[in-house]
């Protein structure tokens, strides 16, 4: 009997999961027959407010100076650009390539501002130390490794002006500056354009929801002081100060063709130690904003907080019970051949046959709604929709998706030791770069 339940509990959980991801497909798929035939255009901006452009940097020598060069030549007002470099508790020549990039010639007379830091509270901390220094209306935040195209300043401050009482924030999108540099790098392109072209655009186009990401967005520097600015040791400040926008009633808009680049890990060990990071705070901030689900808060903090809870807890609950019913099952009938008259331990009758049936048809659904995904998203950025993506994402889906299962669950009991100890969890460890 308990087994029985264990596998309705699953399929019913996988089946809402596929339901909420279609609902979330369907509203990108129309955003995008809606908008593709508008033709991307930089017109002069009503006003250009000044922004103040972060950059926190620890041990980033590998890459800052073409970060540093890439902000500076984007296309804004060189008089209302404020740069303010932080070189954070750097071990390496971070502030001395700073410096030198800030001297060549082309920058010299550019407001920049390098600063030693050795504070703490991690990025979160930088952004603080930030915001009391910017002379800016805006702060535009770029992580170290994250080249910003030319326009991408310009469409998140346009974006930010069509309404700038509701639009307290604009965020764009990111991509992977080193796609094709292995299978790892090619497998976390394809999560990334998912997440960017059907994720976030479905969200925000149905329900006006936006997600500050970690680069490539600006923000009110007035409001971020009226809520109390980032959260310091926060490993998701990002996500942390998400949550408080919408808590306000505000939006973060969406700017969809601001661009940066940025470099994602290239060895498993930096993906697992980045994800797990970014695992653990999701999971602080799904566990610190559950209440709102029963509280007066307005119905985008609870749809948001509810698409965490199901993401990060019942789906993923779901989707290891359902790996566990299969090998047990799968196991059981590979030791049949030598042991007769085992009994499978999931099963519905004396006959295996229909839970056979219905989960051989609900995986199939998965995987052809997780090819669907990628398709529509590839087909929806220039160069990337290739037979050969498809078979990459068919690799990658029993490969590399499986890898979040794993993370997942070390983020689970990380984050419970943490509490059960009372030990400090907010311990960030740096993304490793590689030279491109």
């Amino acid at each position: 009997m308990i087994n029985q339940m264990v596998m309705i509990i699953t399929l019913i959980s996988i089946w809402l999961s596929l339901g909420l991801s279609l609902v979330i497909l369907t509203g990108a798929t129309h955003f995008w027959l809606k908008n593709s035939h508008v033709r991307a255009t930089v017109t002069q901006l009503p006003q250009a407010p000044l922004i103040s452009i972060v950059v926190p940097a620890h041990n980033e020598e590998v890459v800052i100076s073409q970060t540093v060069q890439a902000i500076l030549n984007m296309n804004y007002p060189q008089a209302a650009v404020e740069l303010l470099l932080f070189a954070d508790n750097c071990e390496d020549q971070t502030y001395q390539v700073m410096q030198a990039t800030a001297q060549l010639a082309q920058y010299r007379k550019r407001n920049i501002k390098i600063i030693k830091r050795s504070g703490s509270g991690g990025k979160a901390g930088v952004l603080n130390d930030a915001l009391k220094i910017a002379h800016g209306e805006y702060i535009a935040v770029y992580d170290a490794d994250a080249m910003p195209e030319k326009n991408a300043l310009y469409f998140l401050v346009a974006k930010a002006l069509e309404d700038p009482e509701r639009y307290v924030a604009a965020f764009g999108r990111n991509k992977t500056r080193n796609a094709t540099q292995n299978f790892l790098t090619r497998c976390i392109n394809q999560e990334i354009v998912v997440t960017q072209r059907i994720q976030h655009i479905g969200l925000w186009h149905l329900f006006k929801i936006g997600r500050i990401p970690g680069t490539n967005f600006i923000i009110k520097t007035e409001f971020v002081k009226k809520i109390g600015g980032w959260r310091n040791g926060a490993l998701t400040e990002d996500t942390d100060i998400s949550f408080k926008i919408m808590q306000s009633g505000k939006l973060i808009a969406l700017a969809y063709n601001s661009e940066a680049f940025q470099q994602e890990p290239e060895t498993l060990k930096t993906y697992y130690l980045q994800r797990k990071r970014w695992a653990k705070g999701n999971y602080e901030v799904v566990l610190s904003n559950f209440k709102h689900l029963f509280d007066s808060s307005n119905w985008r903090v609870k749809l948001e907080t509810f698409y965490y809870v199901c993401t990060f807890l019942w789906f993923n609950c779901a989707i290891i019970l359902s790996d566990i019913i299969f090998f047990s099952n799968a196991a059981i009938l590979a030791a049949g051949i030598f042991i007769p008259n085992l009994q499978l331990p999931f099963m519905f009758s004396a006959s295996n046959i229909y839970i056979t049936q219905i989960l051989f048809f609900n995986w199939a659904l998965m995987i052809l709604l997780y090819l669907l995904q990628i398709s529509i998203a590839l087909v929806t950025q220039f160069g990337q929709a290739t037979s050969e993506q498809i078979w990459l994402g068919l690799a990658s889906y029993f490969s590399y998706s499986q890898l979040f299962i794993i993370v997942s669950i070390s983020a689970v009991v990380s984050v419970t030791l943490d509490r059960l100890l009372r030990r400090d969890g907010n311990v960030w460890v740096k993304t490793k770069r590689f030279d491109d």
